[in-house]
């Protein structure tokens, strides 16, 4: 299956480092731009059911407020306890100003 993008806002709605969340489909999901690029996860923790846009963003990682798990924004991977489990990370492009994200899903 291709990917659908849909556009989700203008890239200079998204501040630098500031977690943003939007639902595309049904899914919840934390934009992030930082280190350049425009980053889209899955808003939820894989640890406790919170918004993971409502952490803190610091080395491409995203960090979950209420236990302090943190999460790749390339990955999805937890880089620590007490998260095991990897989040959803959607692919993303930039045309013009509008940030496109596809939560898609391959069959």
């Amino acid at each position: 299956m291709t990917p659908t993008f849909v556009r989700v806002c203008a890239l200079d709605e998204l501040e630098e480092d500031t977690p943003k969340r939007v639902e595309l489909e049904g899914v919840p999901v934390a934009l992030v731009r930082t280190e350049g690029e425009v980053f889209a996860v899955n808003d939820i923790c894989s640890h406790a059911n919170v918004s993971l846009s409502e952490g803190e963003v610091e080395d491409c990682q995203i960090e979950c407020w209420l236990h302090g798990s943190s999460f790749d924004l390339r990955s999805g991977k937890p880089s620590g306890l007490p998260a095991t489990r990897p989040i959803p990370v959607y692919p993303v492009k930039i045309e013009g100003d509008d940030v496109l994200v596809s939560v898609t899903q391959e069959s």
